[in-house]
């Protein structure tokens, strides 16, 4: 592995209702690789991604991103370097325009308008919605949101890109047009999510999470190759490969 842009060291965290969601997580992530991380409900994806970017503090541990702890003095460089894209895409977007939406991260780093108005362009047409710019996102379809959500983590030209469950409600040919998405953007790449064929489409390495822990880490052929492992966490066998058994 290349020095790791991403770190967790023994990353534990508890809600305040005492529920343990996350038991001494350890990994590395190199620059340039695209991981998804699976598991089933509850096995505490959603709630790793969220320490990431310091949205959540860990109870233990730490969490390093280019050797830099994600901590309260650390949090807008963090930011700049992790754009998390919500499993909801509701949850990012709240500008009256797509447009506005897009620009916010970039205003708020203190940017030319100039550097602005350019960021924006770029990231309308990498995920192909430019011409949603002046649409109000409530008048967005789910597929359209999801697009718009990642542009306007692009805008701010993040090194790392998380995203959680980016498939989730989309149809068929949005799902597809979001894989051949991601598969050109040349981030570093984690990938939290339910749909394990999008794995098998876009990483190189699967994390699997079981009750707050890592229960294996290995290529997508030795995971989905293990019945063991899968019925223990859950899981099943990508339907792509259920057809060829």
């Amino acid at each position: 592995m290349s020095q790791p842009v991403v770190a967790l060291r023994g990353l534990s965290y508890a809600y305040p209702d005492g529920q343990q969601a996350l038991r001494g997580v350890s990994f590395a992530i190199g620059a340039g690789e695209s991981v998804g991380l699976i598991g089933s409900n509850g096995a505490g994806k959603s709630t790793l991604l969220l320490h990431l970017n310091g949205v959540l503090k860990p109870a233990a541990g730490e969490v390093l991103i280019h050797d830099l702890p994600v901590m309260a003095a650390n949090l807008a460089e963090v930011r700049q370097r992790v754009g998390l894209v919500f499993q909801d895409p509701d949850d990012q977007l709240f500008m009256p325009t797509v447009q506005d939406d897009v620009a916010f991260g970039p205003l708020n780093m203190g940017l030319p308008l100039d550097d602005v108005q350019a960021r924006v362009a770029q990231a309308l047409a990498t995920v192909g919605v430019s011409h949603l710019a002046a649409r109000a996102p409530y008048r967005l379809s789910g597929g359209e949101k999801r697009l718009v959500a990642i542009a306007g983590v692009l805008a701010m030209s993040p090194s790392i890109l998380v995203l959680d469950e980016p498939s989730a409600g989309l149809d068929p040919a949005a799902r597809r047009r979001l894989i051949q998405l991601l598969s050109g953007i040349k981030h570093t790449r984690l990938i939290a999510t339910h749909d394990l064929d999008l794995v098998l489409d876009l990483c190189t390495r699967v994390l699997v999470m079981r009750e707050g822990a890592i229960a294996a880490d290995a290529s997508p052929e030795v995971i989905f190759a293990d019945a063991e492992l899968l019925a223990r966490c859950h899981l099943e066998m990508p339907l792509s490969l259920q057809r060829r058994t």
